[in-house]
């Protein structure tokens, strides 16, 4: 599919004018073909300006008005199989439509590839494989259709006239990896084993010092279990190329694949340090041996060693530190992990995503002074980044500078796109937030009314607001709908069930309460203190204290500072003694 939308968006730079007419089409006045080439002159500009919408409308009123024209029932096809992501039925229709000028301009030279292409990617490899041998017939020398021919006969499962294809491309072309590994693969579908060696041998043959040529030769007897012979031909392979870091990185896949992970961290350590190894593929292998690492539960610093060698190779490579990063967020060394983003911010001190992570690494170590450093800082940077201030303000509430926190949603709301309902509403239910930790109910709860007005779907607030509520013991019916509107749109979040619970709780609806807040606790992984306390007074009240006291002491274990639930949890050990 990747192939189809290259080819098209190559040609649709300048679409020929051809019109072409089918037989049976109905007579179109000579004023709607005016107005339809119109339509299809403006549609070409709209698709210049990457406007995909418009383009596929403007397209589809030509064809309205000129049905008769090929190109614009081509093209109308095209754009459904392109943009409307269609069911099969509406995809066959598309392709009916590009068929219609196929049939009648068969040559047309890249309408039928798309054409071709369309139908492969469709699962129609015969018609794909008629549309291309098409061309083919009328460009016998165009080797990048003998290219497809070869293609459409292996999807075909015709392999054996796929290869004799790739033969024929062969003898212009000459000898090359990418026919060679597309010969190969249809020896191996047919299960010919030998000729698939045969094949990659002639490669090696025809240049044994190329060391990709000896890759792949390893590589498929890999494939097929000759680990000996691959070994051999890696080898090869480094000692005619000692200077590619290609041959480390096939070298240590091979070691990987067969457990020897010393030879694999050497191989890896080699590539690494390796000049001529991009900086994509030694990210790609790093990530894959840390995962590794991780996976083997690895506390050796085998990690840290292959990022110091990395880093001390590409210092300025922003990824490598982000990498670092969240290796160290892994491992929850927040303090290290801000250090890696540090220096990824000197290199590029505007980049606000990354000052936003920054941000949320400082926050989860508890960090909050020195997020709020990096938060001004940041906005040095990108005074009117939105996203910035909406981490800004609860930062803010954390350290509970409260008035910070107000003044910076104001700033936020000031600056947000005002048909933006759901930002808006997420900001003033966060203001709402604030005003509700410095007790000022009314305030919050007005908030909470306007968050919800602007946008009916925000369960979030929806569920926040509920839950005041029922601390406040106020509207518990309004608490009750609110929180059951959240429960329904995510009916496994342990937060949503666990307000819920509570509300049930507070209009004395026991059993409801302890069939919700079971479910929260079956859904919170984390175990929450205020979940755990939440069980345990639920089931007090339905009349299990032994079991009551048991969920306060883990509570109690979550928050030790908990006032309320040493008092609860003193009381039982007293009553229950």
């Amino acid at each position: 599919m990747k192939k189809l939308i290259y080819i098209i968006a190559f040609v649709l730079v300048a679409v020929p004018a051809m019109v072409s007419k089918d037989k049976a089409a109905p007579a179109v006045s000579d004023a709607d073909k005016r107005k339809a080439e119109y339509y299809f002159l403006e549609a070409q500009n709209e698709k210049n300006h990457d406007r995909g919408d418009s383009y596929y409308d403007l397209v589809k009123r030509a064809h309205e008005l000129d049905p008769s024209n090929s190109v614009y029932s081509f093209y109308l096809g095209y754009l459904t199989l392109m943009m409307k992501n269609p069911d099969r039925t509406r995809a066959n229709e598309a392709l009916a439509l590009m068929k219609q000028h196929y049939d009648s301009c068969p040559g047309d030279y890249y309408e039928t590839q798309f054409y071709s292409d369309a139908n492969l990617a469709l699962g129609n490899p015969g018609e794909a494989l008629k549309a291309i041998k098409t061309l083919c017939d009328r460009n016998p020398h165009r080797m990048e259709l003998q290219a497809r021919l070869a293609e459409a006969y292996a999807r075909m499962g015709d392999h054996a006239a796929s290869n004799e294809t790739y033969d024929s491309i062969e003898v212009i072309m000459g000898k090359s990896m990418a026919i060679s590994s597309k010969k190969v693969a249809n020896y191996i579908t047919m299960n010919d084993t030998a000729s698939a060696i045969a094949e990659m041998r002639s490669l090696v043959e025809s240049n044994p010092k190329n060391a990709d040529y000896n890759i792949g030769m390893g590589g498929l007897f890999q494939s097929i279990g000759m680990r000996d012979s691959a070994l051999h031909y890696l080898d090869l392979a480094q000692q005619v190329e000692p200077d590619n870091g290609y041959t480390y990185l096939a070298k240590a896949q091979f070691f990987m694949m067969n457990g020897d992970s010393a030879q694999y961290e050497q191989q890896i350590h080699q590539a690494l340090i390796n000049e001529n190894l991009g900086i994509d593929d030694k990210m790609q292998l790093l990530v894959q041996s840390v995962k590794q690492i991780i996976q083997d539960k690895d506390s050796t610093g085998r990690a840290d060693s292959l990022f110091a060698v990395l880093i001390k190779q590409h210092p300025h490579e922003a990824v490598v530190h982000e990498m670092y990063s969240e290796y160290f967020i892994y491992k929850k060394d927040y303090i290290s992990a801000s250090e890696q983003l540090q220096y990824v911010l000197d290199i590029n001190p505007t980049d606000a995503d990354m000052w936003r992570k920054l941000m949320l690494v400082q926050m989860m170590g508890e960090d909050y002074s020195n997020a709020i450093k990096s938060a001004d800082k940041a906005l040095e940077y990108n005074p009117d980044s939105l996203d910035l201030y909406k981490y800004i303000a609860p930062t803010y509430m954390q350290m509970k500078e409260y008035d910070k926190a107000i003044e910076t949603y104001k700033i936020a709301l000031s600056i947000a796109d005002s048909l933006d309902v759901e930002t808006l509403s997420d900001l003033k239910g966060g203001m709402g937030d604030v005003y509700q930790a410095m007790g000022d109910t009314a305030s919050a709860f007005a908030l909470y009314e306007e968050a919800i007005k602007l946008n009916p779907g925000n369960v979030g607030i929806m569920n926040n607001y509920a839950y005041f509520l029922s601390l406040e013991g106020k509207d518990l019916d309004k608490a009750e709908r609110m929180a059951a509107i959240a429960v329904k749109a995510y009916p496994k979040s342990a937060t949503y069930l666990d307000t819920y619970a509570w509300v049930y709780f507070k209009k004395k609806d026991y059993q409801l309460a302890l069939l919700y807040i079971k479910s929260a606790i079956d859904n919170d992984d984390t175990h929450s203190a205020d979940v755990l306390d939440h069980y345990g007074d639920i089931l007090f009240m339905t009349g299990e204290p032994e079991k009551a006291l048991e969920q306060w002491e883990k509570a109690l274990e979550k928050a030790p500072d908990n006032e309320l639930i040493q008092k609860k949890v003193k009381f039982k050990t007293i009553f229950m003694e």
